[in-house]
């Protein structure tokens, strides 16, 4: 399985493959965009998007990320990943290398728990947790 990173003029090529699992992981998430403001920040560029896939129409997963720059790093948050086993050793170091094309010294994600766990595996260390209400 192969994770590549998705140029912004093809989004909209690829998005038919894809939105399923970004809806599934706004959804969980809480739902906080709606589908067609994801595909605008991924196909404008201003969001990366990654796909699992063994072929131009084999796809097992796909990752939205966003970077930021911090005083002391570059930050890529990772906004919403889906997929079905799509996470191993093997895909988080491709993920890594992609982003430390990007310029990335720090990854970070809002996850739930069960998520978190899986992270952990990866080196992910909790830094704080994120509650919201709306008000």
């Amino acid at each position: 399985m192969i994770i590549q990173t998705v140029p912004f003029e093809l989004v909209h090529q690829v998005w038919p493959k894809v939105e399923g699992w970004i809806e599934d992981a706004n959804l969980h998430g809480g739902g906080d965009y709606t589908l067609d403001q994801i595909q605008l920040l991924v196909s404008n560029g201003s969001w990366l998007l990654l796909v699992a896939t063994d072929g131009p129409d084999l796809f097992y997963g796909a990752a939205t990320v966003c970077f930021s720059n911090m005083p002391n790093d570059r930050l890529a948050f990772i906004t919403f990943v889906g997929g079905k086993l799509i996470s191993s050793q093997d895909t988080f170091k491709q993920l890594i290398n992609i982003l430390k094309a990007h310029g990335a010294t720090k990854i970070q994600g809002a996850a739930r728990e069960s998520v978190a766990r899986l992270w952990r595996r990866y080196g992910f260390e909790e830094r704080h947790v994120i509650v919201e209400k709306r008000i």
